[in-house]
């Protein structure tokens, strides 16, 4: 039900109540394929789910829809290893969940004999609208709104969102920012009377936001594939500990690797990198989390969040799972626009190292790695990496081997790449800087940039953050 429902009746995030061991060694792991150390993760977290129903779900999933075997490839460079989870059918890091949910949602409603239709409600702040469309596009008995912020995405994650297919998918752009687009879509949820409304029209509101609990379980799989691969291919011996470096906004996928970590992966440092929105960066080196500041758009559009949803799970296990002290926080942040955490708790962050990089240090990351090893990396990836020669500074850590979770194909911000790499590249359309891309690069453009140089768009439909209810009941012709 916890895939279903997204959020709990309380407006709170569904939490596991506790971190179970990997029940596999990890000389049978390095063994294993994508789609087996799926199984062998998810096994442990869902655990009403068959076998059968599982490895459907997930070969459903990781298949063709991927350009490379691995699913989740490794590339080594720079002094790091660049874990590439943008091989999907939308060029993200939102594939390797988005592509199992729609399978684990639709088989968790048959097994709760659900008969209302399942209407995704989701804000994005560009990659997820779009690896969930694409994920339940035409899914029989759902349907999905997407709301963005009209000015906060760049155009290739725009145009990418409005000519999505799919005769049950609905994108509106609204006139704020992903926290403005989060907020409402998080009042809609808990809204009582609504969701009456929607029942009795034969409606029932779920999520493909990251606070849903089907999104953050598959995340944990990459990080232990990662880890067993770098075991396989003689880079690490079993048992030595390595660190992981996440380009963070809405804190799901470093809190996924935490809870790979807890699971037993050995993990020395977990360092969450922050661009100039970098209210995480400040949380950690504090213990202040404050939301009472400038709101930046930079060219890591996926990043540019000030409330980051799944640091409740976080607090939550902090506070030594403790919901009512969870649930005070919380409140004060919507209150009063911060919370402050004991001393007690802040020691429990010690695995964590927050770092930022500003869009100048990751433009000159973007081509110093390109002009050193011809591996071009895109602007997310680049703050991740940002963060990792801040952290070997501040710390003198330069020998841990480490995972970048690289988030995003450097296709899908062309512009700011390449920019970066060189700014004689000028060019007015975004796709004549795809080619130029292709050519610096040597790499093939992906399946998805192709599909949408000449679509049509589809969806084009703006209103004020106000106004989002009201959209949402005029889709559902309610």
């Amino acid at each position: 039900m916890a895939i279903l429902k997204g959020l709990s009746e309380d407006g709170g995030l569904f939490v596991p109540t506790e971190i179970p061991k990997l029940d596999v060694p990890m000389d049978e792991l390095a063994k294993m394929s994508y789609q087996e150390t799926a199984y062998e993760v998810m096994k442990c977290f869902l655990t009403d789910f068959t076998e059968e129903e599982l490895k459907n779900c997930i070969n459903n999933a990781y298949d063709e829809k991927f350009d490379t075997k691995e699913i989740a490839p490794l590339h080594e460079a720079d002094g790091a290893y660049f874990l590439e989870l943008y091989h999907g059918a939308t060029i993200a890091f939102k594939d390797m969940a988005l592509s199992i949910l729609p399978h684990l949602m639709t088989t968790a409603a048959k097994k709760n004999q659900v008969k209302n239709e399942i209407v995704i409600l989701t804000a994005t702040s560009g990659d997820t609208g779009k690896a969930a469309m694409a994920g339940f596009a035409d899914v029989p008995g759902t349907k999905i709104i997407v709301f963005y912020p009209k000015h906060g995405v760049s155009p290739i994650q725009e145009k990418q969102m409005v000519t999505q297919k799919g005769a049950n998918t609905y994108v509106v752009g609204i006139t704020g920012n992903f926290d403005d687009a989060q907020t409402a879509v998080k009042k809609m949820f808990n809204d009582h009377e609504l969701a009456a409304e929607l029942d009795q029209a034969g409606f029932q509101f779920s999520s493909a936001n990251s606070i849903n609990i089907g999104r953050l379980v598959p995340q944990i799989v990459y990080y232990v594939y990662a880890y067993a691969t770098l075991v396989r291919d003689g880079k690490i011996k079993d048992g030595q500990e390595i660190n992981v470096v996440v380009p963070t906004g809405n804190f799901g996928n470093i809190l996924a690797a935490y809870y790979a970590g807890k699971m037993g992966i050995p993990v020395k440092k977990f360092i969450c990198a922050s661009n100039k929105n970098k209210v995480l960066t400040d949380f950690f080196n504090t213990g202040v989390y404050d939301i009472n500041r400038e709101f930046y758009l930079t060219n890591s559009p996926s990043m540019d969040i000030l409330i980051s949803s799944n640091l409740e799970r976080m607090i939550y296990r902090i506070a030594g799972n403790d919901a009512k002290q969870c649930a005070k926080f919380m409140a004060a942040l919507t209150k009063d626009g911060e919370y402050v955490i004991t001393d007690a708790m802040k020691a429990e962050l010690s695995e964590f190292f927050g770092a930022f990089g500003s869009e100048e240090e990751t433009a000159v990351k973007i081509k110093e790695v390109y002009d050193k090893e011809g591996y071009v990396m895109d602007t997310h990836t680049a703050v991740a990496a940002v963060a990792y020669d801040k952290y070997k500074a501040a710390t003198g850590d330069d020998k841990t081997p480490t995972v970048i979770a690289s988030t995003a194909s450097p296709y899908k911000f062309t512009r700011s790449v390449m920019d970066a790499i060189d700014p004689a590249y000028d060019a007015e359309d975004d796709f004549e800087l795809v080619d130029e891309l292709n050519k610096v690069s040597k790499t093939a453009i992906p399946k998805a940039i192709e599909e949408i140089r000449t679509a049509p768009v589809l969806h084009d439909t703006v209103c004020e953050t106000a106004a989002m209810e009201d959209e949402v009941k005029k889709i559902l012709g309610i």
